[in-house]
C-alpha cells in the first residue's frame, strides 16, 4: 500500500526541483543582449583594457597549452582564441560568453587530460591553466556587473560544479591542482562585480529620486501658491457679489412706486449673485488647507498676518515695511504717482510681491539693504525691490526659488509682466508691472504733485 504522506512530499520535492531547472533555464539558457556602458569619466577606456586583457589571455594560453601541455598548435591556438573571444563576447552578451568560455575550460581540460594521463604534460596546472582562470574570472566579472544577483550565483554555482567534476570526479594524474584556486577566485570576483552593481544601481536610484523629488516639491509649491491665490481671489470676488445683492436687495426702497418688471430684474440679480456666492464658497471648501481648524502663525518674520486674515493692500504697505525693519532688514520706500483705487486682484498681489521679495532678501542677503519703489500710471502700477549684495554668509535654507513661481503666476494672472534676476554688482532685483486696464490701453505716467499727465 502506497503511503499517501510520502507520495505528497515527493511531489512538493519534484515540483520545487522542477520550478528551480525552470527559472535556472530562464536565467541561464539566453542569448539577450547586455552591453557594458561606456564609463561616466573614462568613457571606452574599460572596453579597450578587456580587449587588452584578451588578447593576453589568448597569448597565454595558446603558450601555456603548447609548451607545458603537450597539446598541438592549432588546437592551442583554437582554444586560445575561443578564450580571448568569450572575455570579449562578455561585453555585450555576458551570458553567452560564460556558456562559451565555461565550455572552452572544458575542452581544454580533457585535451590536457588525455596528455597528463600519457605522461606527456609533466606538472601542469590542471583543470584551469593560468590564462583560462584570469579570461573566466573576467567574464565573471563582467557578468556580475550587468545581471541580477541571483544569475550571478547561479553561474558561479555551476562553473564550481563543474570544477568538481572535472578536478575531482574525472581527475588525472600527474597535476598541480587549481580547483581550489579557482573556488576562491571565482568568488571574490561575483562578490566584488554583485556589489559594485548594487552601488550603481542604488546611485542611480538616488538620483532619480532625488529628481523625482525636487519636480514634485516644485510642482506641490506651485499648486500650493495657486490655491492661495484662488482663495484671495475668492475673498475679492466674493466681498462685491456681496455688496451686488445688498445693493439689489435695496434698490427698490431707492424708487418711488417702482415698477413689477424693475422688482422682478432685481430680485433675479440678488438671486444670482447670492448662487455665485454659494458657487464660490464651494470652490473654497475644496482649496482651504488640510487642518483648517488648526491655528497656523505664520513662520516669515516679513507677514506678520494670520492666514485667514483679511486680505492685506497696499494701504498696508508701510506695516510690512515696518515688520521687515524690525526682522533686521534696512528698507527704504518710494512711491510716486498718484494713489488712486485700484482693483483689489492688483492690490492683493502688488503687497504679496513686495512681500514674497522682501522675505526672499531676509533669507538670503543677510547684512544686505533694500529699496521698495512703486510707480502709479494710469492703467497700472509698477512694483521694484532691491537688494543690495549680502555683506555675510548666506545660511543654509530649505526653498528652493518657488516664491518666485507664485510671484509670476500672479503678475501672468493680471495680464501683467515680472522679471526677476541677479544684478551686475551681486545684488537681486524684482520687478513687476500690474495694469488695471486692458492690454493696448494708452499708459501715462501721474505726476505726484498734481495728478496731471
Amino acid at each position: 500500500m502506497v503511503d499517501v504522506r510520502e507520495t505528497g512530499v515527493g511531489q512538493v520535492v519534484r515540483d520545487r526541483v522542477l520550478g528551480w531547472l525552470r527559472v535556472l533555464r530562464a536565467d541561464l539558457c539566453t542569448l539577450r543582449v547586455d552591453p557594458l556602458p561606456p564609463s561616466v569619466w573614462l568613457r571606452w577606456l574599460p572596453h579597450g583594457l578587456v580587449c587588452m586583457v584578451a588578447l593576453g589571455v589568448t597569448i597565454g594560453v595558446a603558450a601555456q597549452l603548447e609548451d607545458n601541455g603537450g597539446v598541438g598548435v592549432s588546437l592551442a591556438l583554437a582554444i586560445g582564441l575561443a578564450q580571448g573571444a568569450a572575455v570579449v563576447f562578455a561585453l555585450w552578451r555576458p551570458v553567452p560568453a560564460w556558456w562559451f568560455s565555461t565550455a572552452v575550460m572544458v575542452v581544454g581540460a580533457v585535451e590536457v587530460r588525455r596528455h597528463l594521463l600519457a605522461g606527456g604534460a609533466h606538472g601542469f596546472t590542471w583543470p584551469w591553466s593560468s590564462g583560462g582562470l584570469i579570461g573566466h574570472m573576467v567574464v565573471l566579472l563582467l557578468l556580475a556587473l550587468r545581471v541580477p544577483t541571483r544569475v550571478a550565483a547561479e553561474a558561479l554555482a555551476v562553473t564550481l560544479l563543474l570544477t568538481y567534476l572535472v578536478e575531482g570526479v574525472l581527475g588525472a594524474a600527474d597535476f598541480q591542482p587549481t580547483g581550489i584556486l579557482a573556488v576562491t577566485l571565482f568568488t571574490v570576483v561575483v562578490v566584488l562585480g554583485t556589489a559594485l552593481r548594487g552601488r550603481r544601481e542604488a546611485s542611480r536610484a538616488l538620483v532619480e529620486q532625488t529628481t523625482l523629488t525636487a519636480e514634485e516639491r516644485a510642482r506641490r509649491t506651485l499648486l500650493e501658491e495657486r490655491s492661495r491665490i484662488a482663495r484671495e481671489l475668492h475673498d475679492v470676488v466674493a466681498h462685491h457679489m456681496s455688496v451686488i445683492s445688498i445693493q439689489a436687495q435695496v434698490a427698490p426702497h431707492l424708487v418711488e412706486n417702482p415698477s413689477a418688471e424693475l422688482r422682478e430684474n432685481l430680485d433675479g440679480i440678488r438671486q444670482n449673485a447670492l448662487e455665485a456666492l454659494t458657487e464660490l464658497r464651494r470652490v473654497l471648501g475644496v482649496l482651504r488647507a488640510e487642518h483648517p481648524d488648526t491655528a497656523q502663525e505664520s513662520a516669515d518674520p516679513v507677514t506678520g498676518t494670520a492666514p485667514h486674515a483679511p486680505q492685506p493692500t497696499l494701504d498696508r504697505l508701510d506695516a510690512l515695511v515696518e515688520n521687515t525693519r524690525a526682522a533686521g532688514l534696512s528698507v527704504q520706500v518710494d512711491v510716486r504717482g498718484v494713489r488712486r483705487p485700484l482693483p483689489s486682484g492688483v492690490e492683493l498681489s502688488a503687497y504679496r510681491i513686495v512681500q514674497e521679495a522682501l522675505s526672499n532678501a531676509l533669507r538670503h542677503a543677510p547684512g544686505a539693504t533694500a529699496s521698495v519703489s512703486l510707480v502709479h500710471y494710469l492703467h497700472g502700477v509698477e512694483v521694484r525691490i532691491v537688494n543690495s549684495r549680502p555683506t555675510r554668509a548666506v545660511a543654509a535654507s530649505p526653498g528652493a526659488g518657488h516664491g518666485l513661481l507664485g510671484m509670476r503666476e500672479r503678475a501672468a494672472m493680471l495680464g501683467g509682466t515680472l522679471r526677476a534676476g541677479p544684478r551686475p554688482d551681486g545684488g537681486y532685483e524684482v520687478a513687476a508691472y500690474l495694469p488695471t486696464a486692458p492690454p493696448g490701453a494708452p499708459e501715462q505716467a501721474i505726476d505726484s504733485e498734481d495728478g496731471s499727465a
